[in-house]
């Protein structure tokens, strides 16, 4: 199969074969330089859409009002190349047209696009100077004209030109910022930082959705919590997260979090967040301690939250709606907000309390999300240890035994349909959980027993 550098580099010699100009760029060749491997491939050309559309018979224009034409990688599936960047970009590469930006009304589209043909007029609209190489494929030739392969060096985040303009320009690019640094341990240089603070309140102007994926992307890339501490110091986490910023300060009783506040505390989980890691175990580690700075109080005997799970739940609700998380990866991450403190009690439960636990959808991140709130708190695993031994013990039949009664047989027996089936059912699978019913007669006898017929 060809491989998408492959595909970058015959799309780049085929446009060169056709009179044009054209070479790989943005952060492909910035990953290349850096000894990484590319998650995707792009290419700037001076052909025209149309042209590009004419050479290559099969392509997707979904950006050419912007100068962007899509063409896929060889047997990749047409329908993931047609949902274009929601989709993964490995599927395709991406060919943009030279051109110079003019005005952006909304912050994040051009108002114009002008076409050009010199590369350097395109490199000048990019957002960061390590952004702005481009690459000869076949010579390995770099062009640089924005300094980019000196802030690579010198390990610097930098605008281009004037950062105000860029970031006015679009908006996200703030929070590219942010990320970018903390992805490669790179320092923003001063007036790229300067500008940041000055803007971060205008950050509002960007789709929630946009908004999402960029922290999303903080979160999993691997640097999440030196992510957090450029949101902090910048004035953006007041800004895209409120409720994150407000857990700074608040103090937590010290047997239990010797590690510091509640902010420090969720640091330290952003820290040590695996790599990769899930969205939603990721975002169930930001937001799980996020109810406490609201139910925060000072009781005789240490500091107290009360019903800082139930209140948390609410609040990680709003913000997943606000972020326009899917459905999905909402449930899943209230359910990891709201069952963390839980495992307190896995000592005590009941057998069949332990296995319903056991077993819940995603329970991996359920078990991991509990292991890195104890390793970045008291530092005891020995809960982890007891649930990871439980999990290896109990037989999948057992965790999840086949039904010994159904609905259909309570009716046979002489029960109305009703609420009343969900308590009988419930209560015969809490039986087989724990040994007690080990047959079909063994449920009945104890239906008779325990649910007399009305």
């Amino acid at each position: 199969m060809t491989s998408a550098k492959q595909h970058a580099t015959a799309i780049v010699g085929t446009l060169r074969e056709h009179g044009h100009l054209a070479y790989l760029c943005g952060g492909c060749v910035r990953d290349l330089l850096l000894g990484r491997e590319p998650a995707d491939y792009d290419v700037t050309t001076d052909a025209t859409p149309d042209q590009v559309m004419q050479i290559f018979p099969k392509t997707y224009a979904v950006g050419a009002q912007f100068g962007v034409v899509l063409v896929p990688i060889p047997g990749e599936s047409p329908n993931a190349v047609v949902a274009g960047k929601s989709s993964s970009k490995a599927n395709f590469v991406e060919v943009a047209t030279f051109r110079s930006d003019i005005g952006y009304s909304d912050g994040r589209h051009p108002d114009e696009v002008r076409y050009t043909q010199d590369p350097r007029e395109d490199v000048a609209r990019r957002d960061f100077t390590i952004n702005g190489l481009l690459m000869d494929p076949i010579t390995n030739e770099v062009l640089d004209f924005v300094d980019g392969r000196k802030d690579l060096g010198a390990h610097i985040i930098r605008a281009i030109g004037d950062p105000e303009l860029r970031f006015r320009e679009d908006k996200l690019r703030v929070l590219r910022a942010v990320r970018f640094a903390a992805r490669f341990e790179y320092e923003i240089d001063s007036p790229t930082f300067a500008a940041i603070e000055r803007l971060a309140s205008e950050i509002d102007q960007v789709s929630h959705e946009r908004v999402r994926d960029e922290l999303t992307k903080m979160l999993t890339e691997g640097h999440a919590q030196q992510a957090f501490l450029l949101l902090d110091e910048s004035g953006l986490l007041d800004e895209v997260l409120p409720e994150i910023s407000a857990m700074k300060g608040v103090e937590q009783p010290p047997q239990y979090h010797p590690e510091g506040d509640v902010f420090v505390h969720t640091l330290l989980l952003l820290q040590n967040l695996p790599h990769p890691c899930p969205v939603t175990l990721a975002w169930g580690a930001l937001l799980h301690d996020v109810g406490k700075p609201s139910t925060f109080r000072v009781a005789p005997d240490r500091i107290r939250f009360d019903g800082h799970v139930e209140v948390g739940v609410k609040m990680a609700e709003e913000i997943c709606r606000r972020l326009r998380f899917s459905n999905d990866d909402t449930e899943q991450i209230l359910a990891l907000v709201n069952h963390h403190m839980r495992f307190a009690q896995v000592t005590q439960m009941k057998e069949s309390t332990l296995k319903k636990f056991l077993r819940m959808p995603g329970f991996e991140e359920h078990v991991e999300l509990h292991r890195l709130d104890c390793q970045s708190s008291h530092g005891d695993l020995s809960l982890y240890r007891f649930v990871r031994e439980r999990l290896a013990s109990i037989p999948p039949d057992k965790m999840r035994p086949v039904p010994l009664v159904t609905g259909n047989d309570l009716i046979a027996i002489g029960y109305p349909p009703g609420p009343r089936f969900k308590e009988i059912l419930s209560a015969v699978e809490d039986g087989q959980l724990e040994s007690r019913l080990q047959s079909k007669e063994d449920a009945l006898e104890f239906i008779h027993r325990e649910f007399p017929v009305p």
